[in-house]
């Protein structure tokens, strides 16, 4: 039985901008899923401590108004998601996200804004397995043309996906799509779950260099596209 057919742990995070730098968690959702459907659920509402921008509401329709009345206090939240995915690490249980290096990333930034423990600190080790449909679907069919946003992606497998941007639809599409692709490509449904983590962290870094030269070949000579994957912590910087 493939990792596709066992436990997985769809997470994803609606958040106040797309910088994982300085954007804040406004709704985080953790799905428990195997053979595609879901059996177990979590959902947390932030109060992200800084105002939603107009932008960002009009994404994932959560007002500043409600996330202030009904939001749990933001570091409270970034707390209790790092405990629920380290604990699923600690069984070796993959944890499914859509690019995972910005969720991850700036679930991460959060934790250090708040002064809290950073995944690697709870874990001990860097966080894995994780599994990435976004790096993993762009690999296997390199050179498909359009868009690889979750739901054109989720089209191409047949993965339905009826509330984008909505924290559990999201997770919950991750999953089914990480199965979708193993479903379609058995080298990838072949690999388990920890060598297929490390062979995410090569093609992502391959992908990254190669764009990173597309960008300096087009113009763009200081161009600089970040490698790391799944988790970018910027300890160097301010938060």
């Amino acid at each position: 039985m493939g990792w596709h057919q066992e436990l997985l742990i769809g997470f994803d995070l609606e958040t106040t901008g797309t910088d994982p730098r300085e954007a804040r968690i406004v709704t985080a959702a953790v799905i428990e899923v195997r053979g595609g459907q879901p059996i177990g659920h979590r959902e947390w509402l932030a109060d992200p401590g800084v105002e939603i921008p107009a932008d960002a509401v009009a994404v994932h329709g959560i007002s500043n108004e409600r996330a202030t009345a009904e939001g749990r206090p933001a570091d409270q939240v970034a707390d209790a998601v790092a405990d629920v995915l380290v604990a699923y690490w600690k069984t070796g249980v993959p944890v499914v996200a859509y690019n995972a290096a910005f969720d991850l990333s700036l679930l991460s930034a959060e934790l250090r804004r708040h002064g809290l423990p950073s995944l690697r600190e709870r874990l001990g080790i860097d966080p894995a397995p994780v599994i990435d449909p976004y790096t993993i679907d762009r690999w296997a069919d390199r050179y498909r043309r359009g868009k690889r946003n979750l739901e054109a992606v989720c089209t191409e497998y047949g993965v339905p996906l009826d509330s984008a941007h909505d924290a559990s639809a999201d997770a919950l599409a991750a999953a089914r799509l990480a199965c979708a692709i193993a479903g379609r490509h058995p080298k990838v449904a072949a690999l388990g779950p920890a060598e297929l983590h490390r062979r995410q962290i090569e093609w992502y870094a391959e992908w990254a260099a190669d764009f990173q030269s597309f960008l300096r070949r087009k113009g763009d000579a200081a161009a600089v596209v970040d490698g790391r994957w799944p988790l970018r912590e910027f300890a160097d910087e301010p938060v």
